[in-house]
């Protein structure tokens, strides 16, 4: 591919992966997050909470002098509460929807274009229909509350169901399921499908992205570790691209981009966003290693696409 990367997608950078100390104290936020926005590799970034009130402030300037595409995820604020947008105590689903408006709310505040959500825990063959109409509920409420409050894009990331997450959404036949009723109803949803999940959902881009494609989507790439269950990194970690026993490399994402490409997924007239999710896990890896090491495999994937 002759073309610049930069005609076809935004590249973004997951903000709270590539500097994973974020999860567990947000006192580097403002510093790391000023790394990512002076990197003009980078179009996009991906953000989570910023609970300080000054931070928020700071980060926000940031973001706006950048000139990058914001997106805000929800994962730091759903995963260590273990929200669950489609449980089955009402009580408990009202929460949820209120917490989650919270950070749609923080999300506008960070200048936020993009709203990342995902699905909670499935819950088995028997009630997997019933959490999928209160699931639905959900997104489109909160596509509603956000189209009142500003034209940010909810977006609904697709984990796996039975290797690590175990969520109910879940397989891109069911993604599209959930998503066809509230995308018909709110112009502002869509899906971002993620490299690294292919191999936990036993699907492949070829399958799976046809399934999908007439709804809006973003990307991620990034890496996972499926094939030996001893594996210290077993599961959904987003591993740097060529750790050992690692299932995907270059040419991986190379092949992700030529399919997203046959399907006009990546274009020229609307541009995705495609973030990298990547952390060190390794004593010898540093975020900068990191970071760098994706950098060049966004480039030769391009290059070979």
């Amino acid at each position: 591919m002759q073309d610049s990367i930069y005609g076809y997608m935004k590249l973004g950078l997951v903000h709270f992966k590539a500097y994973p100390e974020l999860m567990q104290s947000h006192a580097t936020y403002v510093d790391t997050l000023r790394r990512i926005a002076e990197d003009d590799f980078w179009t996009a970034v991906e953000i989570g909470p910023c609970k300080d009130t000054r931070d928020r402030h700071i980060a926000s300037k940031i973001l706006e002098v950048s000139h990058m595409t914001v997106g805000y995820a929800t994962q730091p604020t759903a995963f260590p509460m273990k929200l669950n947008p489609h449980h089955f105590d009402p009580a408990e689903r009202k929460r949820v929807l209120g917490i989650i408006k919270k950070c749609v709310d923080e999300a506008y505040e960070l200048g936020a274009q993009f709203f990342r959500i995902s699905s909670g825990k499935d819950p088995g063959d028997e009630k997997r229909a019933d959490a999928k109409r209160h699931f639905i509920d959900f997104m489109s409420e909160i596509c509603r509350y956000t189209q009142e409050n500003g034209d940010m894009v909810i977006t609904l990331k697709i984990f796996d169901r039975d290797i690590d997450k175990g969520f109910l959404i879940g397989h891109f036949a069911d993604a599209a399921e959930v998503a066809r009723p509230v995308a018909d109803e709110f112009s502002n949803f869509g899906l971002l499908s993620d490299l690294s999940h292919f191999p936990l959902l036993r699907e492949t881009p070829e399958e799976a992205i046809p399934l999908v494609k007439d709804f809006f989507m973003h990307f991620h790439i990034g890496n996972c570790v499926v094939e030996d269950k001893k594996h210290f990194l077993y599961g959904d970690l987003q591993p740097r691209f060529g750790v050992p026993g690692g299932s995907l490399d270059t040419a991986d994402v190379s092949n992700y981009f030529k399919v997203l490409l046959q399907h006009g997924l990546l274009n020229k007239d609307n541009p995705p966003v495609v973030s990298a999710e990547v952390r060190p896990l390794l004593a010898e890896e540093t975020s900068e290693l990191v970071i760098a090491n994706t950098k060049r495999v966004i480039r030769e994937a391009w290059a070979h696409a």
